[in-house]
């Protein structure tokens, strides 16, 4: 079989290991401290509160050092406590975060390259990302053809009836799996929540072996898309899905895939890398 998902190494597995590295060579430019506390923040890269005990974990730091840690990043703004004995990320980490997006807008980055592609492929294509249970469209270029569907920026779209959805769903990790499944089981019914986590199975199994989802005409009836995962090599993980779509009634949709996969997965790695 062959694998087409990357498998993203954690920001905290990431420094984890630089902590390792430096302490093995003696590196004595390195302030220990302040990767440790630097680690310790990388711990919320995929929780949005954590406990004393799961820092402690997680970093694999001792008791201590995460307690006089917790203190320094409170006292800092880039911590604060929650119910219960937890702790969230603060306003701190919170504005560098804002700042240091600013910088790297995928979104304006992906614009001209996506009307690019929707011109000479004459297909419409969306970029979107999972946003409470929903795929949110953030850039959308329509083809010459007249589709059923008229979506825009902003529009919402379900996970598991749409390629773009299924395709997120495939290339998230477990953690982000497991709360959109969540999502999805909050805003189901229970009849329709069971046909849902089974076709996102189904879908991260196809992806897993063939490096996209299909959507032939079950989100809407006259509509071919296929989707694929745009990995974000600034954040490390993926952060967003691309879909590109036809009318059915124009193509085969083995035919449509043949031509059409192979100049998607390119354009998802250039927006990805961001050049």
């Amino acid at each position: 079989m062959t694998k087409h998902l990357a498998t993203p190494v954690s920001l905290l597995d990431q420094m984890n290991d630089r902590l390792v590295q430096s302490k093995a060579a003696e590196d004595r430019q390195f302030v220990t401290a302040l990767g440790r506390g630097l680690t310790l923040l990388a711990a919320f890269e995929h929780h949005e509160q954590l406990s004393h005990q799961q820092l402690c974990q997680l970093t694999t730091l001792p008791k201590a050092t995460v307690t006089r840690l917790i203190y320094t990043l409170m006292t800092l703004g880039f911590l604060r406590t929650m119910a219960h004995g937890q702790y969230q990320l603060a306003s701190s980490a919170v504005q560098l975060s804002a700042q240091a997006w600013s910088r790297h807008d995928v979104v304006a980055f992906a614009e001209p390259l996506l009307r690019q592609f929707a011109t000479q492929n004459e297909v419409s294509v969306n970029l979107a990302k999972e946003i409470e249970g929903e795929m949110r469209y953030l850039a959308c270029y329509r083809s010459p053809a007249r589709l059923s569907v008229n979506l825009q920026v902003g529009s919402a779209v379900p996970i598991a009836r749409t390629a773009i959805g299924r395709a997120f769903y495939a290339v998230s990790s477990s953690t982000r799996q497991a709360a959109i499944t969540s999502n999805l089981q909050a805003s189901l019914s229970v009849e329709d929540f069971g046909p849902a986590q089974t076709a996102l199975t189904h879908a991260s199994q196809y992806y897993e072996t063939h490096g996209y989802t299909l959507s032939d005409g079950e989100f809407s009836t006259d509509i071919l898309a296929v989707a694929v995962g745009v990995f974000d090599v600034t954040t490390g993980h993926y952060a967003y899905s691309l879909n590109a779509s036809v009318p059915r009634a124009n193509w085969e949709a083995e035919d449509y895939v043949a031509m059409i996969v192979p100049k998607l997965q390119a354009l998802a790695e250039r927006i990805g890398r961001g050049a």
